[in-house]
């Protein structure tokens, strides 16, 4: 590939995913929720979402929350996937600690942690059951000790204004009984300005719709803490020789059956490899639901492909300039083990092929909310540490502060600050 060519694999720009129209659109939403509140909030879901709701309707009622029911297969798993995400989060939490040093005579210094007051938390709903983001969300936020945690989940699409239950069975799971039905992008406005019936948050996270990351996005300029970016899904499998084929193609449709937006990118070092997957694949994809076949060719088709690299140090580079939502290194170990150390730039890293997409989507604990098109190079998963802020400590004796005060002095004069000066020129005179 030329420069140019690899420039244009790895470069994704919001603009890919927020058009100049969609952010337009968004932005008058944003302003219709600041100014009327509830009426506006329940106009939009009944526009977008056909649902009509009064206020009083937005939130689900502690009758809905208590009888919501799943079967028991999806019971046991959601209280067998709650207990991973929980330990998980709980040892990021232990690793996070208040600390204090004398950083030098007389002068002591530090940081204390605590949680951010209140939070939102968006889980996709409407055309399909996301119960996995709502723990992969409400676990870290709880774990966090966050005092207040509001979830929003646009309503079923039958009209009747359900919410599904399997977000609520989870909700219930974890104590978390402030819930919202709505549109969107709609209801992040309201969680971000405040209606009537729904109080504002500090911090929004969530994945969703390219509406609703714009909706994210435009609510930053109004001050309101989201997590960048959420959406849409991409992946990136890294193959050798050693490369089960079959195996290979089925965790590669794991992600590429999200969505006709989806972007999914095989690195291999071997030919022969990327053609006994592509092969595989074909008889794959013949086999899924015609929607998730449609999306799966878009993905691997018109939105990714795969790359031939002259060896795995060069796929480390493909990997680390694309930075991908989710990495897996589908080749066998310790090989796979010595190509993490060369990988700085993934939301997350799946080793081998026994540790596919699915089971970090679901099970194994690890966040699941991962940055995309390109800000896993600079940002990570939502784990307890989005909820957790640090605030720093200090203390000196006069003794330390009489020490330090000439290099006070000589940058307040530097850079033109006469009282930063003069508070240590007149407190010691």
């Amino acid at each position: 590939m030329s420069r140019n060519e690899r420039r244009a694999l790895t470069d994704r720009s919001l603009d890919d995913v927020l058009t100049p129209s969609l952010r337009a659109d968004i932005i008058a939403l944003l302003d219709d929720v600041r100014q009327r509140g509830d009426a506006a909030v329940c106009e939009a879901t009944l526009h977008f979402d056909g649902v009509s709701l009064r206020p009083d309707q937005l939130r689900v009622g502690a009758d809905e929350l208590m009888s919501a029911e799943v079967s028991k297969e999806v019971h046991t798993a959601l209280v067998d996937a709650i207990d991973h995400v929980r330990r998980f989060n709980e040892a990021v939490r232990a690793r996070m600690t208040d600390w204090s040093l004398e950083i030098s005579p007389g002068t002591q210094v530090g940081e204390k942690i605590t949680p951010i007051t209140s939070v939102g938390l968006f889980v996709p709903g409407g055309k399909a059951s996301y119960p996995s983001v709502a723990y992969q969300l409400g676990v870290p936020a709880i774990v966090a000790g966050v005092p207040r945690i509001a979830v929003m989940v646009p309503p079923l699409p039958d009209g009747a204004g359900r919410v599904d239950p399997a977000v609520l069975v989870v909700c219930r799971l974890l104590g978390i009984n402030e819930v919202y039905r709505a549109n969107g992008p709609a209801g992040l406005a309201a969680l971000g300005f405040g209606t009537a019936t729904i109080n504002s948050v500090r911090k929004i996270v969530g994945p969703g719709s390219p509406a609703v990351t714009a909706a994210q996005v435009e609510l930053q300029r109004h001050g309101v803490a989201t997590m960048m970016v959420l959406g849409p899904t991409e992946s990136m499998m890294v193959a050798d020789e050693s490369t089960d084929a079959q195996r290979a193609a089925l965790d590669l449709l794991i992600e590429a059956e999200h969505g006709e937006d989806s972007t999914v990118l095989l690195v291999a070092t071997n030919r022969d490899v990327i053609d006994a997957i592509d092969r595989e694949l074909d008889h794959l994809i013949a086999r899924l639901p015609s929607v998730r076949a449609t999306a799966a060719r878009a993905a691997l088709g018109v939105n990714g492909g795969a790359l031939l690299t002259a060896s795995l140090s060069e796929a480390c580079d493909v990997v680390n300039a694309f930075a991908p939502e989710h990495l897996q290194l589908a080749i066998q170990r310790p090989r796979a083990d010595d190509l993490v150390a060369q990988i700085n730039n993934a939301g997350e890293i799946l080793v081998g092929q026994d540790t596919p997409f699915s089971a970090a989507n679901f099970v194994l604990g690890c966040p699941a909310a991962l940055p995309t098109s390109g800000f896993a190079a600079v940002s990570s998963g939502i784990t307890v540490a989005a909820f957790l802020k640090t605030t720093a400590i200090a203390a000196a004796s006069n003794a330390a502060l009489r020490r330090m005060s000439s290099t006070i002095t000589a940058l307040a004069d530097h850079e033109g600050f006469a009282a930063h000066g003069n508070a240590l020129r007149q407190r010691f005179e």
